[in-house]
């Protein structure tokens, strides 16, 4: 009957499709510890590696949501030590707890409130570390949240965990895995793991292709792939903690994903799932690489919004045009990388970069990895696809000349941020200037060439 409801399981099923569950946090740990053959007595262990603003969120979501229950899971996060929070930071950190009463009352009553004050008057030195115990991250310090278990020696996080959060930026991801994968060689069961980074690498050799942070990890430790899966969609951190109303997408192996996508969601944080692992991983780092570009279009132009829409039309094509180039089936990610992008764009760190530069507030000297925003993943992504891109193995026809390129020469902007960016050959108004040229394509016309010839690569993402 139209417009009915069937109730089942605990479920209900409402006519456009969607599923509302009514499982408790105890209910959903209990069926997860279930599927996991965990006996009674035994935790499910849970850590998250690296404390980055989303690494910490998720950690804390999960503290929240789960925490209570003690005697069943163990809900603990790694981050390096030694992390001093320079003075200004420790300023900023006193003014932010007293303005949140419930924070304040907090740290009074864990008696660790004078330890702020102390760093507020310059008479002691905070640490990331201990700062994160008391709900804050150093990339994150106007967003507290609740009290985490924090571990600095990462043995003693990683070689018992039932289930990894990798919370590193893609640039280590690799390095931090090998030294993972030291602890796990006598293990007897295979952990799983999600992996939240958003960034890509380039290898050249047998042929041009795609190494992604899953792939980097199945490398390093040797854990199957359908044990590693990848979490992301258009959000931000701070506000999916305030519980903003956001979607992620839980992408890999159907044993896994769909148990832990129902484990994951929230009433704000509706996660859904997918098999298609790579390719979501990939426009993850896509998106990164033109937000860069938004960001010192926005600061150039005083966040002219004619400016900000017509290099919105091209960098869109750019990525369409990608995709093209990396999947057989481009148009069913089109929802999932313009939300991303659009969220990116709007208040994302690789947005605010751009600007930093282009206003001169930030210098390439500096490198991608700054104080209180994290590792600005969208710099390597440039250089990855642009060094991907440029491969004479992958050469298109070129609309104008009806010559063969490679596929970055339809690029501009790819082409354009590579030189600022990595070559350092031009300064930020070099993105504008691309968008002025006179001999700049049609946006539509790129996307024309890309679905009217077969472009698909399956060697791009390791495939035959």
């Amino acid at each position: 009957m139209v417009g009915s409801i069937e109730v089942k399981s605990g479920n209900s099923v409402y006519s456009n499709g969607s599923v509302h569950n009514h499982n408790g946090p105890e209910e959903k740990l209990d069926e997860l510890r279930h599927i996991l053959g965990k006996s009674d007595g035994d935790l499910l262990r849970i850590v998250c590696v690296g404390a980055g603003a989303w690494g910490s969120v998720f950690a804390a979501l999960l503290q929240d949501s789960y925490g209570q229950f003690r005697d069943k899971v163990q809900i603990r996060i790694w981050r390096r030590s030694g992390r001093a929070v320079d003075r200004a930071t420790a300023e900023h950190l006193f003014e932010v707890i007293n303005s949140r009463e419930d924070v304040l009352r907090r740290l009074i009553r864990r008696c660790a409130y004078l330890k702020y004050v102390e760093a507020r008057l310059g008479d002691r030195t905070l640490y990331a570390d201990e700062i994160l115990k008391d709900g804050f991250c150093l990339n994150m310090i106007d967003t507290p949240f609740c009290p985490l278990k924090v571990v600095t020696n990462l043995q003693e996080a990683v070689w018992d965990a039932d289930l990894v959060i990798n919370g590193l930026p893609s640039t280590e991801t690799r390095e931090v895995f090998k030294e993972i994968s030291k602890y796990w060689k006598e293990r007897l069961t295979v952990p799983i793991i999600i992996s939240l980074a958003k960034g890509i690498e380039a290898e050249l050799d047998p042929v041009p292709h795609i190494i992604t942070p899953t792939q980097m990890i199945n490398r390093a430790t040797g854990v199957p792939v359908e044990n590693i899966l990848y979490l992301g969609g258009p959000n931000i951190a701070s506000e999916i903690y305030n519980k903003e109303y956001a979607n992620a997408r839980i992408c890999g192996s159907e044993k896994w994903r769909k148990p832990l996508a129902k484990f994951l969601r929230q009433p704000h944080f509706i996660v859904w799932d997918n098999s298609d692992l790579v390719t979501h991983e990939v426009m993850g780092g896509l998106k990164n690489v033109y937000a860069i570009g938004a960001g010192m279009v926005a600061a150039l132009t005083n966040e002219s919004a004619t400016s900000k829409s017509v290099y919105f039309a091209h960098c869109t094509s750019e990525m369409i045009f990608i995709t093209y180039l990396l999947t057989e089936e481009p148009e069913r990610l089109a929802g999932p990388l313009l939300a991303d992008t659009y969220v990116t764009l709007l208040k994302g760190r690789n947005a605010w970069y751009g600007q930093m530069i282009a206003k001169g507030e930030l210098s390439l000297d500096m490198g991608d990895s700054i104080s209180g925003k994290g590792t600005i993943q969208g710099v390597s992504a440039v250089e990855a696809f642009y060094e991907l891109l440029s491969q004479s193995s992958l050469n298109v026809l070129h609309p104008g000349d009806n010559k063969p390129v490679a596929p970055v020469e339809l690029c501009p902007i790819l082409k354009t941020l590579y030189k600022i960016l990595i070559k350092r050959e031009q300064g930020t108004m070099a993105i504008l200037q691309a968008l002025r040229d006179e001999n700049l394509n049609d946006p539509r016309d790129r996307i024309e060439i890309a679905q009217s010839h077969a472009f698909y690569r399956p060697s791009l993402l390791g495939q035959p």
